[in-house]
């Protein structure tokens, strides 16, 4: 088992060179550290651009601006754009592509000081959670390099868990942010749905894909946070708000001060079939809490059974629907010497998309088709709808609500490949909070008997994100 290296936070960077430190000093050790990378967590790394990036600020603090992000190296997840780099999702269709604008989160990052170093590794077109189906390879877990690092975000967690940065986007559509942060022992944070603009994403599942942090301290997700959200006239689902609050959420804060008279909700189901050593420590955070001065309070999510099925009807729908651009024609892979339209249209997807891509645009494809989308894709929305009011009656009950990331500790590279199912199921905890638009944290809380990580996931009403962040603060300092 390999300890995480020490690597300063977000905050420290930044005020660091606020006060006249060179953004270059930073920008090199993690371009050091990128380069250096046994994980296969890093794809690309662009030390050009970041080390033009680091003297640019420079310039700007001279000058007398302070940025909340000076000089802050940050990775990006393969499927957020920035402008003039390539981004893949890690599929061989999408070989070749650059981007011609940058995504409004990254570019409110790069706008506060943060620099670009490195593009991550991740599951095809954000479909996996182990990160085994990029055409980049898998992703080794930083802890336990025989393990995987969970995904479809595994590249981000692995980079910030390894100490490479100290923060990287991921994104979450079922749990691609949560899952592989408490795998790897880092903060994953997914925000309300619409408080990130998902201009520059890539998409998977729009009704459910939020961009997030993954950090290694939820202070510092939560001033990421802070800066990427608010009104985006790219994206028609991003709420006219503002989210200045975030930053101050986390701010010198006790355990006992972020957590005393909060109403935690525990839902019963949430300990079944769990690993022994995420049972412990899930009973020991339970423990830990009220100790701090919060209260327990048991609640229901009656519909929550239903939400592995739910989602996989209305996530490969959804998706079957955005890829369908990927054709061969405009970008991206394109079949050799065709001989009909159609055929340049089956090679090219044929050729280009990996076994869980198709798998899922196939499914996608049939729940929207004619005379099964009343039966499968309607139905499914009308029990995400119970869903949603499952999670309203939880709250008028509790302010957060508590149950682990995943039923299991990182498991071994190829272990689950053959059986998709038992594969879908590791996201058996996460895949709720997408469907309601919730927001959620995973925090790490200790380890099991191996010493692999535990990551516990806290989840709050929409737009409740500062009371999320505070506790979530709170309930990782308990662990320490």
């Amino acid at each position: 088992m390999s300890p995480r290296p020490p690597t300063a936070s977000a905050i420290e960077i930044a005020a660091a060179v606020n006060a006249g430190q060179s953004a270059r000093v930073a920008v090199e050790a993690a371009l050091a550290r990128a380069e250096a990378d046994t994980l296969n967590a890093i794809i690309r790394v662009h030390r050009a651009r970041a080390l033009a990036a680091a003297d640019a600020v420079d310039t700007r603090i001279k000058a007398g601006e302070s940025l909340p992000l000076a000089g802050v190296p940050i990775a990006v997840k393969d499927n957020v754009l920035v402008r003039g780099i390539e981004a893949n999702a890690c599929s061989k269709i999408l070989k070749g592509f650059v981007s011609p604008y940058t995504a409004t989160a990254v570019a409110r990052l790069e706008a506060a000081g943060a620099i670009v170093i490195a593009s991550t590794n991740m599951d095809e077109f954000a479909m996996g959670s182990s990160n085994e189906t990029s055409v980049f390879g898998p992703v080794k877990n930083p802890v336990d390099p025989t393990r995987i690092p969970g995904g479809s975000s595994g590249g981000s967690a692995a980079a910030v868990a390894a100490g490479i940065v100290p923060v990287a986007l991921g994104s979450d559509t079922g749990g691609s942010i949560r899952q592989p942060a408490g795998l790897c022992g880092a903060v994953g944070y997914k925000p309300t749905y619409g408080l990130v603009s998902r201009y520059g994403l890539i998409a998977f599942g729009s009704s459910l894909d939020q961009i997030g942090p993954i950090t290694s301290t939820v202070a510092d997700a939560a001033l990421v946070t802070s800066i990427m959200g608010g009104a985006d006239a790219h994206d028609a689902t991003c709420a006219p708000r503002t989210h200045a609050e975030l930053a101050a959420a986390t701010a010198s804060l006790s355990p006992s001060s972020a957590l005393r008279g909060l109403k935690i909700g525990i839902v019963p189901e949430h300990a079944e079939g769990l690993q022994p050593g995420v049972r412990a420590r899930l009973d020991a955070a339970k423990t830990a809490l009220i100790a701090a001065g919060a209260q327990l309070v048991e609640v229901r999510l009656p519909h929550e059974k239903a939400a592995v099925a739910v989602y996989y009807v209305l996530a490969t729908g959804e998706a079957s629907s955005n890829l369908s651009r990927f054709d061969g024609v405009r970008y991206g892979h394109r079949t050799a010497k065709p001989e009909t339209l159609g055929e340049l249209y089956a090679k090219s997807r044929g050729e280009g998309f990996g076994r869980e891509v198709r798998r899922r645009i196939m499914l996608g494809t049939y729940v929207l088709s004619t005379g099964y989308y009343d039966a499968y894709y309607k139905k499914a929305q009308q029990v995400r709808r119970l869903i949603c009011n499952d999670y309203a009656n939880a709250f008028a009950q509790c302010d957060l609500l508590l149950g682990p990331v995943s039923p299991t500790t990182a498991f071994k590279l190829g272990e689950k490949l053959s059986d998709p199912l038992q594969m879908y199921l590791s996201d058996i905890f996460t895949i709720a909070t997408n469907l309601a638009g919730v927001p959620a944290i995973s925090v790490p809380f200790g380890a099991d008997a191996t010493g692999l990580p535990v990551g516990l996931q806290l989840q709050a009403p929409q737009w409740a994100d500062a009371l999320l962040l505070r506790a979530a603060a709170g309930l990782m300092a308990l662990s320490a």
